[in-house]
C-alpha cells in the first residue's frame, strides 16, 4: 500500500468479541499495484466482495469485508488514476 510521509500509523488487534454494530472506522486502501489484482489477492486471503462499484472505464472501487465483517474499499492505484 502507498504510505503518505508523516501519515497515520494503524494498528490492528484481534479481539474475542464478534462485531456487534456498524463499523466506526472505514478504510479506503489505495494499492501500489493494480486495483483489480489487489482485490483478487484480498479475496484469496479470505475477504468477501460486498459491493462492486468498479466501472467498465476503469473508474470506481470495490467494497470488501474481512472475515469478521469489517468493510473496507480498494481504490485505483496512483498509476491507474494517471
Amino acid at each position: 500500500m502507498e504510505l503518505a510521509e508523516g501519515g497515520p500509523v494503524l494498528y490492528f488487534n484481534q479481539v474475542p468479541e464478534p462485531k456487534a454494530v456498524k463499523n466506526r472506522v472505514h478504510l479506503c486502501l489505495r494499492p501500489e499495484t493494480a486495483r483489480d489484482g489487489e482485490v483478487d489477492r484480498l479475496l484469496a486471503l479470505g475477504a468477501v466482495l460486498v459491493a462492486d462499484r468498479r466501472n467498465a472505464d476503469g473508474t470506481g472501487w470495490a467494497v470488501l469485508a474481512d472475515p469478521e465483517g469489517n468493510e473496507f474499499c480498494v481504490l485505483r492505484s496512483a498509476a491507474e488514476r494517471a
